[in-house]
């Protein structure tokens, strides 16, 4: 049986970046049926499925990469990618956060240039290059998330767990953007991006947490390596609930004092960054107008 701690994880990763992915490919689409160019739509799932090939692709080479590696490297090189993906995921979501009122307009845009230029075929490296960004997070994020849970007591499958998962919340992502084309107003994206962010951000705690493990594993990090508490006999992290929380969150029995000092710090300064409410935009003063008078 699949380790459903894996299978929520991945599904959590493919839902969350898949919608961001869907999201931007129907915006460009409906601009394009609207203006009556629905006859490019075969560039846009050209450019859109090169971008999935390529991020799965990155994503496969990872892992197997992570796993051809001898002691210590193995676990440096792990520990990397959890951090980085961490890293990514991180700026993603504060980007998303600030830039999501604008990204229509954006797309808007870019889709009128390729127009203006007479490069109808620049509709594909359009929806290329706006689905690869999210493509190639998921990767980076997926491969670390299968590395750090295959590496603990969560069996062989761990893995292919994370894949089943994340091409289940994909085909929902899809379903999403479909119903957004459509014109679909039920769901209410902002919340649900918002929610999603608050899961990821602990998902990537658990990803820092497992990469200072390994760093500790391979002798790079000798402070605080003692066990903070022992609840292995309360909710073990190799069965039930605890895998569960494992493989979603980086959750462990028995943590070492500085791998619990990284979860917390970071879900510490991340989620209140991330929950904290925008700036309202400043309104020009009539002194401030850039706009030449009488223009």
């Amino acid at each position: 049986m699949l380790d459903p701690g894996a299978l929520a994880s991945g599904f959590l990763v493919g839902l969350r970046e898949g919608v961001e992915a869907a999201l931007l490919v129907a915006i460009v689409c409906a601009y394009l049926a609207r203006t009556g160019n629905a006859r490019h739509f075969p560039k846009i799932w050209l450019g859109t499925s090169a971008a999935v090939a390529a991020s799965a692709v990155a994503g496969v080479s990872l892992y197997l990469a992570a796993g051809g590696l001898a002691e210590p490297w193995e676990q440096l090189f792990e520990a990397a990618v959890m951090l980085v993906a961490a890293s990514v995921v991180t700026w993603m979501l504060f980007w998303m956060r600030r830039q999501a009122s604008g990204v229509r307009g954006a797309l808007h845009g870019a889709v009128d240039r390729v127009h203006t230029d007479g490069t109808a075929w620049g509709l594909a490296l359009l929806a290329f290059s706006a689905v690869i960004r999210e493509g190639l997070e998921t990767a980076l994020f997926l491969s670390a998330q299968a590395t750090a849970i295959a590496g603990g007591d969560a069996g062989a499958d761990a893995p292919l767990a994370v894949l089943i998962g994340a091409i289940g919340g994909l085909l929902v992502a899809i379903a999403i953007g479909v119903a957004f084309y459509r014109g679909s107003r039920r769901l209410d994206l902002g919340r649900f991006l918002r929610w999603t962010g608050v899961l990821l951000v602990f998902v990537a705690a658990g990803l820092v947490s497992h990469a200072v493990h390994e760093l500790v594993e391979a002798g790079f990090v000798s402070i605080g390596t003692r066990a903070a508490f022992d609840l292995g006999a309360v909710l073990p992290d190799d069965a039930g609930i605890g895998l569960i929380l494992r493989a979603l969150f980086g959750y462990a029995s028995s943590p070492e004092l500085i791998t619990l000092v990284a979860w917390l710090a970071y879900v510490g300064v991340v989620l209140p960054l991330y929950l904290r409410p925008l700036p309202a935009p400043r309104p020009i003063r009539p002194s401030e107008d850039p706009t030449p008078a009488g223009a």
